[in-house]
């Protein structure tokens, strides 16, 4: 196959950041999905609706010449309460509420610290229909950062789940067998994003022969049977399983650093790299469903009316992406794929 034409696709984890750097993604986004989860953390997360909708107003300005839609989402704290769930259900604007441990991953040092103390809005959030999206790791320090994952899991996902069986979760980015084992044993309200990174990369390409910081990710990228475990998940036709990037970006200087900072851009050639995926693994015919169909189910959204081609052509990733002074590495940098986005 040369040539494949597919339902312009969602991007159901996202992002975007601000600043100089949101006007960038906004654009490499919306060339290649129709409308997008955005994560709240944010260095002042989103933690209402009216910031929310604010933030909404501020990615649709980059986003105007287009019919992009962001997706918003809130950060959650123990500060919600049922009047703001609420206002989430029916703002129409924003579609989800995100869970972070405190401490996990970039700017959500003002997350959850003690999950049990959060069922009661649990309850709510199931009450008024309002997907529970999770970054699902233990903060707890004294776990292998490889376990963070399967520790959550067995500490409090299951728990959730079994609690609130009526309560939409989303688990975001999976990076290990046992996040797949979950999601496929979890009835029909449990979800999953997978990002390319997690099917493209495992932790000798992060640490052998030298640490690779633009690899850097969390939930961090695992053993060679998790990224084998990810994949087979993604082509295997489940509705459970959708395309979320995770994409992330941060200034060059940020990433190579003493303490670098978590987060890998994929957004302006994500689809080039999923096509490569499921071309390998002989499944080109269950790219759409995954990047285009199965994640609208979850959310209730319609499909997009729009198509995207993707074609059997070379293409050269840049070694940097030029923001004003600044530089953002993509991921896999001055490397060739096979595929690329073309015009319909």
């Amino acid at each position: 196959m040369t040539e494949l034409i597919i339902t312009k696709p969602d991007d159901m984890h996202l992002h975007l950041r601000e600043g100089d750097i949101l006007k960038h993604a906004c654009k490499d986004t919306d060339r290649q999905f129709a409308r997008a989860i955005v994560m709240p953390n944010l260095k002042n997360s989103i933690k209402t609706v009216d910031q929310a909708e604010n933030y909404y107003q501020e990615i649709k300005g980059y986003t105007s010449h287009s019919n992009f839609e962001p997706l918003m989402t809130l950060f959650f704290t123990d500060a919600l309460n049922e009047a703001e769930i609420k206002r989430v259900s029916d703002s129409g604007v924003i579609h989800g509420i995100k869970l972070y441990p405190s401490g996990v991953t970039t700017n959500s040092d003002d997350g959850v610290d003690i999950i049990d103390k959060c069922f009661d809005l649990f309850e709510l959030m199931q009450k008024h229909g309002v997907p529970l999206l999770i970054h699902a790791e233990t903060n707890d320090k004294n776990i292998d950062i490889f376990d963070r994952e399967r520790v959550f899991i067995d500490r409090h996902l299951t728990q959730i789940h079994s609690e609130f069986p009526d309560l939409r979760i989303v688990f975001e980015h999976i990076s290990s067998k046992e996040a797949v084992d979950f999601v496929m044993s979890a009835n029909s309200k449990v979800g999953a994003t997978i990002t390319p990174q997690h099917m493209l990369l495992d932790r000798n390409d992060l640490l052998s022969n030298g640490i690779k910081p633009h690899h850097y990710c969390l939930p961090i990228v695992k053993r060679a049977e998790d990224r084998l475990a990810i994949i087979e998940a993604a082509v295997s036709g489940s509705q459970k399983f959708f395309l979320g990037t995770d994409s992330a970006p941060h200034f060059r200087h940020q990433k190579e650093s003493s303490c670098g900072c978590a987060g890998i851009y994929s957004a302006a050639y994500a689809m080039e790299l999923y096509v490569l995926i499921f071309e390998t693994e002989n499944a080109l015919g269950k790219l759409e469903n995954f990047s285009s169909k199965f994640g609208a189910d979850f959310y209730k959204l319609p499909y997009n009316k729009s198509k995207i081609k993707l074609i059997k052509k070379e293409l050269e990733i840049p070694t940097k992406i030029d923001v004003g002074n600044e530089e953002i590495i993509p991921l896999f940098a001055g490397e060739t794929l096979s595929w690329q986005l073309s015009e319909i």
